[in-house]
């Protein structure tokens, strides 16, 4: 029903200012779970998912993060004349075909509508794309925007991953507001950025993944204020639903970590760790020998 997605825009504008000192001198999206940075991860799951152009929305001092998708010639012929095959294929998966991807810059922190409207120009009118905030990091099989990818499909409009998150917690998304639930899609009849606690529509938050319709960007291109002063992406989809065309949500099978802040880095590192067959036996040995040892302490 949908026209295919095959563009993903990537705001990574951040300063990461969560994770100083790292982040002084490196882009919070190259600090790695395990051994692969989060972009890599956000990459690896647009790629499941049929996309073919990367667009990255970058700011001042995130060369590095330009670097790390180019061939590094050296260190590749290098681990060639090593024999290290296995290093050189594991690399070989981050080089980025010349023109998949695209850098605009977001020259002011305006809000992530206006970072989602700075890659405008690298869109056609009438083409959906999808949007991936590298902060949320998604476990799932199939991964996130490809389930996403799927539901969309059939059903066309735009849609959003939506996750129930507790009451207390609400205050710290977007949060839709629901017509009708069909169990793994719902119909959005509305969406509020982060309600006041008690006068949320529902418990259903939005989680850094989007399938846009083209209308949307046509929305942020009027480029009104919203929470907080920004121009909030928010807002944009909330539009659509007043003009009448459809906003769904998926909820998405998988675990979610919010790596932006550090308790869910640290939560992430865990989880991906443990899932690393050559990781997972000395380190859950680790971990039941800290929590025994804090046991025994309290």
């Amino acid at each position: 029903m949908g026209r295919k997605v095959t563009k993903a825009i990537f705001p990574v504008a951040g300063l990461g200012t969560r994770f100083l000192p790292a982040t002084k001198s490196i882009p919070k999206e190259i600090l790695s779970l395990v051994d692969k940075p989060l972009i890599q991860y956000a990459i690896d799951e647009a790629r499941a998912a049929g996309i073919k152009e990367f667009i990255f929305v970058t700011s001042r001092g995130k060369g590095a993060l330009e670097d790390y998708f180019d061939h590094a010639h050296e260190l590749e012929s290098n681990l060639k004349k090593a024999g290290k095959d296995k290093l050189l294929d594991i690399l070989r998966q981050t080089n980025m075909d010349s023109g998949a991807i695209a850098y605009i810059r977001q020259h002011k922190a305006l809000g992530l509508g206006h970072a989602v409207w700075c890659a405008r120009r690298l869109l056609s009118d009438d083409e959906p794309f999808a949007v991936v905030l590298t902060d949320d990091v998604i476990q799932g099989e199939p991964p996130c925007l490809q389930q996403m990818i799927e539901a969309y499909g059939e059903t066309g409009g735009s849609m959003v991953a939506t996750m129930e998150v507790p009451s207390d917690k609400v205050s710290a998304y977007g949060v839709l507001d629901v017509a009708e639930d069909m169990g793994a899609i719902v119909r959005a009849k509305g969406m509020v950025e982060k309600p006041k606690a008690g006068t949320q529509p529902s418990n259903l938050a939005v989680i850094g993944r989007y399938i846009l319709a083209p209308t949307v960007m046509r929305n942020l291109n009027k480029l009104k204020q919203g929470a907080g002063g920004e121009i909030q992406l928010t807002d944009a989809i909330a539009e659509e639903i007043e003009e009448g065309r459809d906003v769904f949500g998926l909820r998405f099978r998988g675990q979610r970590f919010d790596c932006g802040s550090k308790a869910g880095f640290l939560q992430a590192t865990v989880a991906f760790g443990l899932e690393r067959d050559e990781l997972k036996d000395e380190f859950s040995e680790y971990l039941h020998q800290v929590m025994a040892m804090r046991k025994a302490a309290e």
